[in-house]
């Protein structure tokens, strides 16, 4: 198998995929298999990137001072996980709203957020929870709602087998949590379409 010194971690990844594909009966050995490992470990890497990023970083100099105090959203951020319960990929959609009070944020840094938290690996219902909550911390706005629908490759591959399932998270906080109509708008919005 090929090593990088530079990257022991990464070099101890390639021996466990190595070793995963002896005991699932797999030589990895065999042509088709030779790189395998260090591409699946590049890949789990890629896709776990997450945890190396600072959220504070991501943030960075995107908050400022305004007055604007109606609904912002960012609906439709794309976005892709791993379940932390099988290590299958789980995909789909995160709508994000804030009310702001006196602070705004740059709108390319909500779906940022999605992705920091995305690429670990996650239940959707902590990941929801996680967006509302970094949002809620770094603008103390009026209110945050996010709604994350998804589709787990674990209930559709293994398992219950359903391939159509698709499942829908929230986190309401603030005046999304207290306030129905607030609440109501926010729905109805991410449901329309600009055309």
């Amino acid at each position: 198998m090929e090593k990088d010194p530079a990257h022991p971690r990464h070099d101890h990844l390639v021996q466990l995929i190595g070793q995963l594909l002896t005991d699932l009966g797999e030589d990895p050995k065999r042509e088709g298999l030779l790189r395998t490992p260090h591409r699946v470990a590049k890949a789990y890497e890629f896709l776990t990137k997450g945890y190396q990023e600072d959220i504070q970083k991501v943030l960075n100099d995107a908050i400022f001072n305004e007055k604007y105090s109606e609904m912002v959203i960012v609906k439709d951020i794309d976005f892709f996980s791993l379940c932390e319960h099988h290590m299958l990929p789980f995909y789909g959609k995160a709508h994000v709203a804030y009310i702001p009070n006196g602070k705004i944020v740059g709108l390319s840094k909500i779906p940022r957020i999605v992705e920091v938290f995305s690429r670990r690996m996650q239940v959707q219902e902590r990941m929801t929870q996680q967006i509302a909550d970094t949002l809620y911390n770094a603008l103390t706005p009026d209110g945050v709602g996010v709604v994350v629908e998804a589709r787990h490759m674990c209930m559709m591959m293994r398992g219950v087998e359903k391939q159509n399932s698709v499942a829908t998270t929230s986190a309401m906080l603030g005046v999304f949590r207290d306030d129905v109509k607030t609440r109501g708008e926010f729905l109805h919005l991410i449901e329309s379409d600009l055309s």
